[in-house]
């Protein structure tokens, strides 16, 4: 009877520090290089590594991404993106939301638009579903990182304890428990069902 080889499991770092820090040209070959994991970077230059989300989460994050694009799809203003989209900040960070909204008049100063390339702007609303291996306290710093880069609205999705943290620039954090939230702003229309998400994740 065969067995199976054992392995050792060698837990590798979440966040790299290269010196120099990395170009923008160079981080976003690292990237490419890179496409099984989901890859940001602060604003002073280290670079976090993000596994694949499990199941639950992955379920989540297309319940979200759909939900924005069918709201999007109603005028056709701006531009939506999900979980794959990167934001290089004015803080020199490089940030990847679960789900985001930008106005026209924010795609409207892109630079750089090179095929392929990341967005050069803020998004105005994002959405960051909390996953298993995410730390809450990380993500709400990673929210207010946003809020202080230009984004105008902010829901961070807790759906282990079906919460929901709001985040607009000059207020405090407002906690939301409900089964929908309606967006405001730059988002005013978009009404997310909050209970379809908490299906995901059992009772």
């Amino acid at each position: 009877m065969s067995t199976l080889p054992r392995f050792e499991t060698i837990p590798l770092p979440r966040s790299l520090v290269v010196l120099p820090p990395l170009t923008d040209d160079e981080f976003e070959a690292f990237c490419l290089a890179n496409d099984g994991l989901q890859i940001e970077r602060t604003s002073e230059g280290a670079i976090d590594m993000n596994p694949p989300t499990g199941r639950e989460t992955s379920r989540a994050n297309l319940e979200i991404s759909g939900r924005l694009f069918i709201w999007w799809s109603a005028h056709r203003l701006g531009e939506v993106a999900d979980s794959n989209g990167g934001f290089y900040l004015s803080d020199g960070s490089m940030l990847s939301p679960d789900g985001a909204y930008l106005l026209p008049e924010t795609l409207a100063r892109m630079i750089d638009r090179k095929p392929g390339g990341l967005y050069t702007v803020c998004p105005d609303f994002v959405i960051e579903l909390l996953s298993m291996s995410d730390s809450l306290a990380k993500t709400q710093a990673k929210m207010e990182r946003w809020i202080a880069n230009g984004v105008q609205l902010g829901w961070l999705i807790d759906p282990y304890r079906k919460r929901v943290f709001l985040y607009r620039p000059g207020a405090g954090v407002r906690i939301v428990a409900a089964k929908r939230i309606e967006g405001q702003g730059p988002v005013e229309g978009f009404v997310l069902d909050l209970a379809e998400i908490w299906n995901y994740y059992g009772e």
